[in-house]
């Protein structure tokens, strides 16, 4: 867990050193210099990128619990996501991992950044499963009855041959999504 901490703060260290970057689909990346305003935007994204993943990692170890909505009770998938973006942000996002994979813009996998969410069809269903990624191609999840809330590598072929996509809740979003 430490490793992916220090991954994710190295990555996230280096884009707002930066000044911008392509990676980050934003209006910045085509600027040859980097102006206050494109750094001060680009910090603001590391910080609430940083404090959204240090939040879900803050909760490995509790009990997964189907329709589970708080670590004292225990949490499912989509209630690990919902708890730590709330906590994290203030959002409100919809209570199943289908309902939020209609909220926010599509991701492709090569453009994945901390704080993303990621979807699994783990049962006979797609998006039957969400978890956050955190970098490095690292996710954390909460997977199910008798597990725990833990980080995982997108690389294993069990999450490979499930992935559905991704999706990134926009700081616009945040706010309106019930």
């Amino acid at each position: 867990m430490i490793a992916v901490a220090l991954a994710l703060a190295a990555s996230l260290s280096g884009v707002a050193a930066s000044g911008w970057s392509a990676e980050l689909d934003s209006p910045f990346a085509v600027l040859d210099t980097p102006t206050s305003t494109a750094v001060s935007a680009l910090q603001g994204l590391r910080e609430r990128a940083a404090d959204l993943a240090m939040r879900a990692m803050g909760l490995v170890g509790i009990q997964y619990k189907y329709g589970g909505n708080s670590p004292e009770n225990g949490l499912d998938c989509s209630g690990l996501v919902r708890y730590v973006f709330k906590e994290s942000r203030g959002a409100n996002l919809p209570r199943t991992s289908e309902e939020i994979s209609r909220v926010g813009q599509n991701v492709e996998s090569h453009d994945l950044q901390p704080g993303d969410l990621v979807f699994y069809q783990t049962l006979r269903h797609a998006f039957s499963h969400v978890g956050i990624y955190l970098g490095d191609n690292k996710f954390i999840h909460s997977p199910a009855s008798g597990g725990a809330i833990r980080i995982e590598s997108m690389d294993l072929a069990y999450w490979k041959k499930r992935f559905n996509g991704a999706r990134r809740i926009n700081e616009s979003e945040d706010k309106t999504v019930h």
